[in-house]
Protein backbone atom coordinates (compact mmCIF):
# COMPACT_ATOMS: atom_id res chain seq x y z
CA UNK A 1 0.00 0.00 0.00
CA UNK A 2 1.51 3.20 -1.03
CA UNK A 3 0.46 6.33 0.23
CA UNK A 4 2.94 9.20 -0.99
CA UNK A 5 2.80 12.74 0.82
CA UNK A 6 0.64 15.36 -1.41
CA UNK A 7 3.39 18.15 -0.85
CA UNK A 8 3.17 21.73 -1.92
CA UNK A 9 6.17 21.48 -4.27
CA UNK A 10 8.25 18.30 -5.27
CA UNK A 11 10.51 16.36 -2.95
CA UNK A 12 12.92 13.32 -2.96
CA UNK A 13 10.65 10.54 -4.16
CA UNK A 14 12.44 8.38 -1.19
CA UNK A 15 10.84 11.36 1.26
CA UNK A 16 7.51 11.60 -0.19
CA UNK A 17 7.13 7.96 -0.08
CA UNK A 18 7.99 7.31 3.55
CA UNK A 19 5.49 6.79 6.26
CA UNK A 20 4.80 4.58 9.24
CA UNK A 21 2.41 2.00 8.29
CA UNK A 22 1.37 -0.86 10.64
CA UNK A 23 0.29 -3.18 8.18
CA UNK A 24 3.47 -5.86 8.34
CA UNK A 25 3.75 -8.95 5.98
CA UNK A 26 4.44 -12.33 8.75
CA UNK A 27 5.58 -14.51 5.73
CA UNK A 28 8.13 -12.01 4.79
CA UNK A 29 11.89 -11.41 6.08
CA UNK A 30 14.21 -9.06 6.53
CA UNK A 31 17.88 -10.83 4.84
CA UNK A 32 21.37 -9.94 6.76
CA UNK A 33 22.19 -7.72 4.09
CA UNK A 34 19.38 -5.46 4.11
CA UNK A 35 19.87 -5.48 7.95
CA UNK A 36 23.35 -4.46 6.75
CA UNK A 37 22.13 -1.78 4.76
CA UNK A 38 19.86 -0.34 7.10
CA UNK A 39 22.47 0.25 9.68
CA UNK A 40 25.06 1.41 7.45
CA UNK A 41 22.90 4.12 6.98
CA UNK A 42 22.16 5.05 10.22
CA UNK A 43 26.08 4.55 11.31
CA UNK A 44 26.45 7.74 8.76
CA UNK A 45 24.20 9.96 10.12
CA UNK A 46 25.42 13.24 10.90
CA UNK A 47 26.33 14.31 14.48
CA UNK A 48 27.39 16.82 16.73
CA UNK A 49 31.36 16.83 16.68
CA UNK A 50 30.97 13.52 14.90
CA UNK A 51 30.30 12.13 18.61
CA UNK A 52 27.96 9.58 16.93
CA UNK A 53 25.69 8.67 19.98
CA UNK A 54 23.07 6.42 18.04
CA UNK A 55 23.06 2.66 18.64
CA UNK A 56 20.73 -0.10 18.47
CA UNK A 57 19.61 -3.17 19.74
CA UNK A 58 18.86 -5.20 16.52
CA UNK A 59 16.32 -8.58 16.85
CA UNK A 60 15.15 -10.37 13.74
CA UNK A 61 11.72 -12.50 13.73
CA UNK A 62 12.39 -15.82 14.83
CA UNK A 63 15.59 -14.99 17.36
CA UNK A 64 15.35 -14.35 20.96
CA UNK A 65 16.49 -10.58 20.59
CA UNK A 66 13.05 -9.99 18.30
CA UNK A 67 11.10 -11.74 21.56
CA UNK A 68 12.79 -9.37 24.18
CA UNK A 69 12.34 -6.11 21.88
CA UNK A 70 8.84 -6.77 21.19
CA UNK A 71 8.11 -8.03 24.95
CA UNK A 72 9.54 -4.31 25.86
CA UNK A 73 6.49 -2.84 23.52
CA UNK A 74 3.24 -1.53 24.89
CA UNK A 75 -0.04 -3.85 24.06
CA UNK A 76 -1.16 -1.63 21.00
CA UNK A 77 2.43 -1.91 19.60
CA UNK A 78 2.65 -5.69 20.04
CA UNK A 79 -0.57 -6.36 18.78
CA UNK A 80 0.67 -5.11 15.09
CA UNK A 81 4.84 -4.96 15.37
CA UNK A 82 4.91 -8.91 15.91
CA UNK A 83 4.30 -9.57 12.24
CA UNK A 84 7.16 -7.12 11.60
CA UNK A 85 10.91 -9.02 9.95
CA UNK A 86 12.98 -6.94 12.02
CA UNK A 87 12.44 -5.23 15.58
CA UNK A 88 15.10 -2.64 16.85
CA UNK A 89 15.74 0.21 19.75
CA UNK A 90 17.36 2.81 19.31
CA UNK A 91 19.68 3.97 22.37
CA UNK A 92 22.10 7.49 22.88
CA UNK A 93 25.26 6.81 24.35
CA UNK A 94 25.26 10.19 26.32
CA UNK A 95 29.11 9.86 27.41
CA UNK A 96 32.40 9.86 26.00
CA UNK A 97 36.14 10.15 27.22
CA UNK A 98 35.42 14.19 27.15
CA UNK A 99 32.17 13.66 29.25
CA UNK A 100 28.65 14.37 28.25
CA UNK A 101 28.07 13.80 24.60
CA UNK A 102 25.85 17.64 23.23
CA UNK A 103 22.72 16.78 21.49
CA UNK A 104 22.63 12.98 22.05
CA UNK A 105 18.88 12.53 21.32
CA UNK A 106 19.07 14.59 18.35
CA UNK A 107 22.11 12.26 16.52
CA UNK A 108 20.21 9.30 17.38
CA UNK A 109 17.20 11.04 15.92
CA UNK A 110 19.44 11.15 12.78
CA UNK A 111 20.29 8.28 12.72
CA UNK A 112 16.88 6.57 12.65
CA UNK A 113 15.61 9.22 9.96
CA UNK A 114 18.55 7.71 7.89
CA UNK A 115 18.05 4.27 8.69
CA UNK A 116 13.44 4.32 8.15
CA UNK A 117 14.50 6.19 4.79
CA UNK A 118 17.20 3.04 3.81
CA UNK A 119 13.89 0.77 4.53
CA UNK A 120 12.28 3.01 1.92
CA UNK A 121 15.39 2.34 -0.53
CA UNK A 122 15.15 -1.05 0.14
CA UNK A 123 11.57 -1.75 -0.88
CA UNK A 124 10.60 -1.93 3.25
CA UNK A 125 8.15 -0.16 5.39
CA UNK A 126 9.59 0.96 9.06
CA UNK A 127 7.55 2.42 11.71
CA UNK A 128 9.00 4.13 14.44
CA UNK A 129 7.74 3.84 18.47
CA UNK A 130 7.90 5.56 21.54
CA UNK A 131 5.12 3.02 23.33
CA UNK A 132 7.60 0.68 25.04
CA UNK A 133 9.49 0.65 28.25
CA UNK A 134 12.70 1.93 28.25
CA UNK A 135 13.54 0.12 31.40
CA UNK A 136 13.07 -3.39 29.97
CA UNK A 137 15.01 -2.66 27.05
CA UNK A 138 18.01 -1.73 29.58
CA UNK A 139 17.12 -4.94 32.01
CA UNK A 140 17.22 -7.17 28.83
CA UNK A 141 19.90 -6.05 27.35
CA UNK A 142 22.44 -4.98 30.31
CA UNK A 143 22.86 -1.40 29.41
CA UNK A 144 25.61 0.20 30.76
CA UNK A 145 23.62 3.47 32.76
CA UNK A 146 24.52 6.15 30.08
CA UNK A 147 23.36 4.04 27.53
CA UNK A 148 19.76 5.42 27.42
CA UNK A 149 16.92 3.79 24.91
CA UNK A 150 14.83 6.38 23.42
CA UNK A 151 12.75 4.85 20.06
CA UNK A 152 11.17 1.37 19.08
CA UNK A 153 11.79 0.87 15.13
CA UNK A 154 9.63 -1.97 13.54
CA UNK A 155 10.70 -3.04 10.17
CA UNK A 156 9.33 -5.67 7.24
CA UNK A 157 7.74 -6.07 4.46
CA UNK A 158 3.93 -4.14 3.41
CA UNK A 159 1.15 -6.63 3.81
CA UNK A 160 -2.59 -5.16 2.88
CA UNK A 161 -4.56 -3.79 5.81
CA UNK A 162 -6.79 -5.87 6.07
CA UNK A 163 -3.72 -8.17 8.52
CA UNK A 164 -4.86 -5.84 10.97
CA UNK A 165 -8.31 -7.27 11.80
CA UNK A 166 -9.88 -4.93 13.39
CA UNK A 167 -11.98 -2.19 11.53
CA UNK A 168 -10.49 0.98 13.44
CA UNK A 169 -6.87 0.16 12.77
CA UNK A 170 -7.69 -0.58 8.91
CA UNK A 171 -9.53 2.30 8.53
CA UNK A 172 -6.52 4.23 10.25
CA UNK A 173 -3.93 2.59 8.09
CA UNK A 174 -6.04 3.54 4.97
CA UNK A 175 -6.63 6.85 6.13
CA UNK A 176 -5.17 9.65 4.42
CA UNK A 177 -1.99 11.34 5.66
CA UNK A 178 -2.04 14.98 6.98
CA UNK A 179 0.66 17.35 7.72
CA UNK A 180 -0.09 21.03 8.89
CA UNK A 181 0.65 23.46 6.05
CA UNK A 182 3.56 24.83 4.87
CA UNK A 183 2.33 28.44 5.98
CA UNK A 184 2.32 27.43 9.38
CA UNK A 185 5.30 25.34 9.41
CA UNK A 186 7.95 27.86 8.66
CA UNK A 187 8.38 31.83 9.86
CA UNK A 188 9.82 34.94 8.96
CA UNK A 189 9.86 38.25 10.42
CA UNK A 190 7.81 37.03 13.69
CA UNK A 191 6.40 34.25 14.91
CA UNK A 192 3.00 33.57 13.05
CA UNK A 193 3.74 35.32 9.71
CA UNK A 194 4.41 33.25 6.98
CA UNK A 195 7.54 32.68 5.72
CA UNK A 196 5.53 32.01 1.98
CA UNK A 197 2.79 34.09 0.55
CA UNK A 198 0.90 31.12 -0.10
Amino acid sequence: MHKPARTSTPIAPIMAARWSPRAYDEAATVSEDQLRALLEAARWAPSFGNTQPARYLVGLRGTPSFDRILSTLNSGNRAWARRAGLLLIGVMVTTNEKGDVPYAEYGLGLASENLVLQAVDLGLIAHQMAGFSAEAAKDFFGLPDDVVPKVAIAVGHAADPSVLEEDWRIEREKAPRERVPLAEFAYADAWGTSAFSE
